[in-house]
């Protein structure tokens, strides 16, 4: 293995850098459960992989509070765990069943928590970016200085009714932070190749929305660069883009040979720039934990991830009756004669 870089000090306490990396390694193990119980075809359909970003959401969730929201698209199952989803009703609704946070109806792609305020992955590239302003314009209306973290990718960072987006946030000074999960490849193609000016944060100029570019395998530097921008958004200055460049191991989805990219590059990547190996030096060299406390940290995540996945296993199929359940909202004022 190659040496690693030495890291920088913490500027957090070692609790919350003990929490960072407990967070990220559920996200790690979580994910490479799923991705076994989909070769065993315990899941079924798509299923995209988290698997190397997971110091972005670890981060950005570090800078949120509660009531804030968060909105994203299909690579999804970090996002939850990060906002306090329980693992086994994310994992349930990975394998279908009844058990799982859309009663096995959603699967990977399309599940939500309102308790968490976390309103949904997307199958639809880039559609959660309109609908995460709407949560922020709500939220403007209401006047409860609450902020929307909207999340997409490089891909989706073409997209048309992302800038139709940016127009309107700025325009009614919404509460949202755009963040460009930049894992550099889409859905398979290097954002060099598909991208004319690919310092995607920049584009915002255009609008007039401030931003910046951040380190996404850095825990510590997103959690800084996620304050700065709930900041300006809850001073009522309009949105912010963090263009958060990272780096996921795995394919597109699990169904992806990733043949656009060679072993060397990935090996090299998770050897020098891993985001939980990075925190793992910190707290070691720092003597804020011991190589037995992070053994019993990956013990206690395994076995939660073990039960979540006996959970879903266990959990029964949707009944047929749930077709028809869940499709108007079960809160709205009724008509009155």
């Amino acid at each position: 293995m190659a040496a690693r870089k030495s890291v920088k000090k913490p500027n957090v306490s070692a609790d919350e850098l003990l929490e960072y990396y407990r967070e990220m390694l559920l996200i790690r193990r979580f994910e490479e459960k799923a991705g076994q119980l989909y070769g065993m075809g315990l899941i079924g359909g798509f299923c995209h992989l988290y698997i190397g970003q997971e110091a972005v959401v670890v981060g950005l969730e570090a800078a949120a509070e509660d009531g804030d929201k968060r909105v994203t698209s299909y690579r999804d199952h970090g996002h939850m765990l990060a906002c306090g989803m329980d693992p086994d009703g994310v994992m349930a609704e990975l394998t279908g069943r009844e058990g799982g946070y859309s009663k096995g109806k959603g699967g990977s792609m399309h599940m939500f928590s309102k308790e968490k305020h976390f309103y949904g992955g997307h199958g639809i590239v880039g559609a959660q970016v309109p609908l995460g302003a709407g949560l922020a314009f709500s939220d403007k209306y209401k006047g409860n200085d609450r902020v929307t973290f909207a999340y997409f990718g490089d891909g989706a960072a073409n997209q048309g009714q992302v800038y139709e987006t940016y127009n309107m946030a700025q325009l009614w000074d919404l509460p949202v932070v755009f963040v460009i999960e930049n894992n550099q490849y889409a859905m398979g193609t290097s954002v060099q190749r598909s991208t004319k000016s690919p310092a995607l944060w920049k584009r915002g100029e255009a609008y007039g929305i401030k931003g910046e570019e951040v380190d996404g395998m850095d825990v510590l530097a997103v959690k800084e660069a996620g304050e700065r921008a709930v900041a300006h958004c809850r001073a009522g200055k309009g949105p912010y883009i963090l263009e958060v460049k990272t780096y996921r191991y795995r394919g597109h989805s699990m169904s992806d040979p990733a043949k656009y990219r060679t072993r060397e590059e990935v090996q090299k990547m998770r050897e020098e720039r891993d985001p939980i190996e990075q925190v793992r030096d910190m707290l070691l060299t720092g003597k804020h934990a011991t190589e037995d406390d992070l053994k019993a940290i990956d013990k206690e995540i395994k076995d939660i991830v073990n039960k979540s996945a006996d959970f879903s296993k266990e959990s029964p199929e949707p009944a047929l009756e749930e077709l028809w359940t869940d499709i108007y909202a079960d809160d709205l004022p009724q008509e009155t004669a």
